[in-house]
């Protein structure tokens, strides 16, 4: 079993809102610095995109009334890595989570960075759905 984190943030918006402002894999970039550095290009059924240490392909959930958005993260130089994410309603406002798997051989430190990472790119959508 993979050590795992789960960051999430709250923003102040339904949470239908928020999730019918993002789910679309295009829109990832706006955002999600740790995905991708530029823009998605469809793939099949799934994305390319070169991400912060190369290039990836991505697979996302489809659209769903659920707010579930996993995705799975090809680098060709390993497993693939599935992120579970959630955009789930907190009274009026949103919950938006991702878990991050520690994945095998990764280092302590890694693992702390990636987190972080997260951490920023989910900040980065809370500005981006508030103004702020």
């Amino acid at each position: 079993m993979l050590e795992a984190r789960t960051i999430g943030i709250s923003i102040a918006r339904d949470w239908q809102e928020v999730y019918d402002a993002i789910w679309r894999p295009e829109d990832f970039p706006k955002w999600a610095a740790g995905l991708s550095q530029a823009a998605l290009q469809r793939d099949g059924d799934a994305w390319r995109a070169q991400g912060p240490e190369g290039p990836v392909r991505i697979r996302f959930t489809g659209r769903n009334p659920f707010g579930v958005m996993d995705h799975v993260v090809e680098t060709g130089a390993g497993p693939e890595v599935y992120v579970p994410m959630r955009v789930i309603p907190n009274q009026g406002g949103t919950e938006v989570m991702l878990t991050l798997f520690r994945q095998p051989g990764m280092s302590e430190a890694k693992f702390a960075e990636d987190a972080a990472w997260m951490a920023r790119d989910l900040e980065a959508l809370r500005a981006l759905l508030t103004g702020g």
